[in-house]
C-alpha cells in the first residue's frame, strides 16, 4: 500500500474518532417502591381522606382539611390493621379492623358492624 493511501485511510479513521465522543448513559429513573403496609394516605368513596403514619389515625376533610377523626393503629398481621380512634363529630370512640386485600385496598368493619372500604391515594 502507498504511504500517502495509508496516511489517509488513518486521518479518515481519526476524524471518525473524533466525532465519535464518549457515549451517553441515560441512567433510569429509581423504581417507586409500594409502600409498606398501610402507611400513607387512603380515601373513602365520599373522598375522606384517611392517614396512617407512624401508628397514629387521621380522617380530614378534603375541602377545610378539618380533623373528623383521630387515634392509632396496630397492625396485627402484614394484612390486618386495628384503629382505635375518637370522631371529633360525634364525640365518640370506636374500634375499627381493616384487612389489606390488595396494595391499594382496604376493607374496614366497625365495633358496630359498619363497612366500608378505603383506597389508597396515588
Amino acid at each position: 500500500m502507498k504511504p500517502i493511501t495509508i496516511l489517509t485511510l488513518l486521518s479518515a479513521a481519526a476524524a471518525l474518532a473524533s466525532c465519535m465522543g464518549p457515549r451517553e448513559v441515560r441512567q433510569q429513573p429509581p423504581a417507586q417502591m409500594a409502600p409498606a403496609g398501610v402507611e400513607g394516605a387512603w380515601v373513602d368513596p365520599n373522598g375522606i381522606v384517611s392517614t396512617f403514619a407512624a401508628g397514629t389515625f387521621t380522617t380530614r376533610t378534603t375541602d377545610t382539611n378539618q380533623v373528623l377523626a383521630s387515634g392509632n393503629y396496630t397492625n396485627l398481621s402484614p394484612k390486618l390493621v386495628e384503629i382505635n380512634m375518637t370522631s371529633m363529630v360525634r364525640n365518640t370512640q370506636s374500634k375499627v379492623n381493616c384487612a389489606m386485600v390488595s396494595p391499594t385496598q382496604l376493607n374496614c368493619t366497625t365495633d358496630s358492624g359498619a363497612q366500608f372500604s378505603l383506597t389508597r391515594k396515588s
